[in-house]
């Protein structure tokens, strides 16, 4: 076993370490060097049988919304799929009905149906077989000043949003206004406080904004079978700039057997949420799985399983700053695969600095980590603690580096385990700021001559065999 800690004097911590024999357990100190070196020469093995368990927190299957037998198809309310006419006051009439009759599902058939903002109501579930199309931004109510989201309910119970059909956002003349100060744009799917909430089935693409907004204090949310799509946000022809796919405040919350590819995170959640199951999802382009930047009132019990990702610019990214932060705790991301990702894991909590050293985190190094000023301790500080990496593997794009965690000089990030991680890359995994970290049983490969792990005021423990 290998103990990485702090140099108090240089601040600095990381060289070549002498690797002994079969459990043999040696705490080192490294002094700070003119270049990075290896741990390893070729790349750092570590074997060890797991001695904690790292199972996905426990959850409790959301309740799933109750939806009255009866059915309003939007087309006897006047609405026509012929994606000329607009039928927002159709498509509302057949909502309005279906409440007033005490719930039902809300049909919209084979067609494409124009419309614009919508509103749902308690115990509705809007079920598409054909397309549902935003109306296009010289149409849309409100334009860049004031729209309304497209599908929007708050404080409602047992709502559904359901079907092998899709929502089509007619995003791309609404995303370059992501640059103009003051401009805003509407999401096509929000839901705030709500209980009981189920999407399932439906294609999503190409969102103004965000596609899935789950705000407030929601709770019993399931999302599943849901397909997502936006161009990258590096699309050199027309970039998806700020097209989430699905964004979550509340607890209790199932996202399975989704596939996603948009141009910003591919999920994210914020504070006040807790209890967040993940699982068997198809990720492409975007920002990744995603905690923050807003953690403010805490973040805790995520667990992400049984997920790829592809091309993506981050596997898993914990983002805050101290303007912003909560308690971020027991979190587990377990059977990963990650194929040509930016960064596959990626903890830091300078998400607003200013300065471009700070800002650079692919060639961050620990003489910069360092130099990162400390504040005192607040209300807003981030904490992130207690989380779990095990059976990961990835490759990050060229020229990238390994992953990253880094914590706040006066808030180190603490309690971290990788198991059975492995990572190929152009550059090392650096972990500054950050105090009981253990590498157990994982592999970080990069080129000869290039560091496996990079370090600055860490306590890392490499346990081998």
């Amino acid at each position: 076993m290998i103990n990485l800690l702090e140099n108090r004097r240089h601040g600095l911590a990381y060289g070549k370490a002498n690797l002994k024999s079969n459990a043999v357990s040696t705490r080192m100190i490294f002094e700070l060097a003119p270049s990075l070196r290896n741990i390893c020469p070729q790349f750092l093995i570590i074997w060890l049988m797991l001695d904690s368990s790292a199972v996905a927190q426990p959850l409790v299957a959301p309740a799933l919304p109750q939806i009255p037998a009866g059915i309003c198809n939007v087309t006897n309310y006047g609405a026509k799929g012929d994606g000329v006419t607009t039928n927002t006051t159709a498509i509302q009439a057949a909502i309005d009905a279906a409440s007033a009759g005490g719930g039902g599902t809300v049909e919209v058939p084979a067609g494409v149906f124009l419309c614009g903002p919508l509103r749902l109501a308690n115990q509705i579930n809007l079920r598409v077989a054909g397309t549902l199309r935003m109306l296009p931004l010289q149409k849309y109510p409100g334009g860049t000043t004031d729209p309304a989201d497209f599908i929007g309910g708050d404080g409602l119970h047992d709502v559904a949003i359901s079907g092998a059909g899709a929502i089509d956002g007619q995003g791309a003349p609404w995303w370059p206004f992501a640059k103009t100060k003051g401009a805003n744009r509407p999401r096509m799917i929000e839901l705030s406080s709500c209980e009981r909430l189920l999407i399932e089935g439906v294609t999503l693409s190409n969102s103004p904004m965000f596609h899935i907004a789950i705000t407030g204090k929601s709770s019993d949310v399931t999302i599943r079978g849901v397909t997502i799509r936006a161009p990258a946000s590096t699309d050199p022809v027309c970039p998806s700039h700020n097209t989430d796919a699905c964004d979550v405040k509340g607890r209790n919350i199932l996202i399975q057997d989704c596939d996603v590819s948009v141009g910003d995170d591919n999920f994210t959640c914020g504070g006040n949420t807790s209890d967040v199951l993940i699982t068997n999802c198809i990720y492409g382009y975007g920002h990744g799985v995603s905690i923050g930047s807003h953690t403010d009132g805490g973040v805790s019990n995520i667990t992400v399983v049984n997920c790829t990702f592809n091309n993506t610019d981050c596997g898993i990214r914990i983002k805050s700053d101290r303007d912003r932060g909560g308690f971020v705790h027991n979190l587990s991301y377990l059977n990963l695969r990650m194929t040509n990702v930016g960064c596959p894991i990626l903890i830091y909590a300078s998400y607003m600095a200013k300065e471009g050293q700070f800002r650079n985190l692919n060639k961050l190094t620990p003489e910069i980590a360092a130099s990162y000023p400390a504040a005192p301790i607040a209300a807003h500080t981030p904490i992130y603690c207690d989380i779990v990496f095990s059976n990961i593997t990835a490759t990050a794009q060229g020229g990238r580096r390994a992953g990253l965690i880094w914590g706040l000089p006066e808030m180190n990030a603490t309690n971290v385990l990788l198991h059975n991680v492995n990572i190929t890359a152009d550059m090392p995994f650096g972990i500054f700021n950050a105090q009981n970290v253990r590498l157990e049983n994982c592999k970080i490969i990069t080129p000869d001559g290039v560091n496996k792990l990079s370090c600055t005021n860490a306590d890392v423990t490499v346990t081998f065999r």
